[in-house]
């Protein structure tokens, strides 16, 4: 772990304990990433570090809920590993791609990943268009990236037969979806392809999130 990475981090609340099981160790060391080297480049506020585990590391859990068994994610404007990160750590069948286009965002996601040796994990720098036609997901996530009517634009192309886009919204969801009405019509998005979910409970955050499924073949 880098000099200046702290360990002055917030307590770990009981939910997290049941939700990482044995990889807690884990993620207890990468909240200490995110309250050091992440507050001091800049990735997360200063005010951030006392709510890390409620506000940030635990709600990002519940999305697990709508992902299947070793799955392929790639989590888009990864920033500090959020939801990208928590996910690969919650689930370890999980393979995920954290795509982050900022080189000190990288740098950060990569030392992170070496630190926690987590194998299941690629760090790619580049922006999700640059991806496209190459690359192909069963889950593509999202957290606080960009209104929905973009994310479509980003996120569909890089999604396999059959996968899904699920993107962490909260209250705007539906605003969302009623503001991106024609970008999904042109990207050929059913309504019913189009649902709102209600995760976690349970001792979890609960959150809202969009998931958009494309059709298989």
């Amino acid at each position: 772990m880098t000099d200046d990475v702290s360990r002055e981090t917030p307590p770990v609340p009981s939910a997290a304990r049941g939700v990482f099981a044995e990889r807690l160790p884990l993620a207890e060391r990468y909240v200490g990433w995110l309250a050091g080297a992440g507050t001091i480049r800049g990735l997360l506020g200063p005010r951030e570090v006392p709510r890390l585990w409620e506000r940030h590391v635990l709600n990002c859990v519940p999305l697990t809920e709508g992902i299947g068994a070793g799955a392929t994610v790639a989590d888009l404007g990864s920033g500090a590993g959020l939801p990208g990160l928590v996910l690969a750590l919650a689930r370890p069948d999980l393979r995920v791609t954290l795509v982050e286009p900022l080189l000190r965002r990288t740098t950060f996601l990569q030392e992170v990943v070496d630190d926690l040796e987590l194998a299941n994990v690629e760090v790619v720098r580049g922006r999700a268009e640059e991806l496209h036609g190459n690359r192909a997901f069963a889950v593509v996530t999202s957290r606080a990236l960009a209104p929905l009517g973009r994310l479509v634009g980003w996120s569909l192309p890089l999604v396999a037969p059959g996968g899904s886009m699920l993107a962490l919204k909260g209250a705007s969801a539906e605003d969302e979806i009623a503001a991106a009405t024609k970008q999904l019509r042109r990207a050929k998005i059913a309504a019913s392809d189009v649902a709102i979910l209600e995760l976690g409970g349970g001792g979890l955050p609960r959150v809202r999130a969009i998931r958009i499924s494309r059709a298989a073949g």
